[in-house]
């Protein structure tokens, strides 16, 4: 559409997730039409996250150190695991209020069609975790979509055989939908209603 650098950009921005071609080209006038917009610092921004954040050595989560400040919290209760796809879903619950335990970032969910499978995810880390440590319950909190569905239940099978407490988040997500989309109530509640996995 455009020439040179400026349909660069709006490709560039379009490559983002949730970014459509639209979204893209607004945000790149709006760089381009806003005079002080400061284009270095966020060119400065988006290099030091790529030096400094890190993922979590214990949970997976992103943090600036070796251990998240949920994992160095020592009020956090280190006998209930709730496992996420993804960082955003740790912010998701944490909005809520209703969890004081620490967390499992997976890096993502079982998806055959994409050739995610387990061992493309961080579960032998996870039932470290669980084998290492005095854990009561492991709460499974994975998208309520086809591919979080079959994470949890993968990891329902592989975790009730060495009689670990399974519970999956209840009623109150909507199925094809996100956690960090959904808002505190609908998390709060689906935290307060979660059940046993048989």
């Amino acid at each position: 559409m455009y020439d040179g650098i400026v349909q660069d950009l709006i490709d560039e921005f379009g490559r983002l997730p949730g970014i459509g071609p639209k979204s893209a080209q607004r945000i790149a006038f709006h760089i381009l039409q806003t005079q002080n917009f400061d284009v270095s610092k966020l060119a400065e921004l988006l290099s030091e996250v790529r030096e400094k954040v890190r993922f979590c050595d214990v949970c997976g989560n992103i943090t600036e150190h070796e251990r998240c400040s949920i994992c160095r919290d020592p009020r956090r209760d280190d006998s209930i695991i709730c496992v996420v796809e993804e960082p955003k879903d740790v912010v998701a619950i944490e909005r809520t209020r209703q969890f004081r335990g620490l967390y499992h970032v997976l890096g993502g969910a079982i998806s055959p069609i994409d050739g995610i499978g387990p061992d493309d995810l961080s579960i032998p880390a996870l039932m470290r975790r669980v084998g290492e440590n005095h854990v009561q319950e492991v709460i499974i909190a994975t998208d309520p979509n086809l591919e979080g569905e079959a994470t949890a239940a993968y990891l329902s099978r592989l975790l009730t055989s060495i009689e670990v407490p399974v519970s999956r988040l209840a009623s109150g997500l909507p199925v094809g939908g996100d956690l960090e989309f959904a808002d505190e109530v609908t998390l709060g509640r689906a935290f307060e209603g979660r059940r046993k996995v048989e």
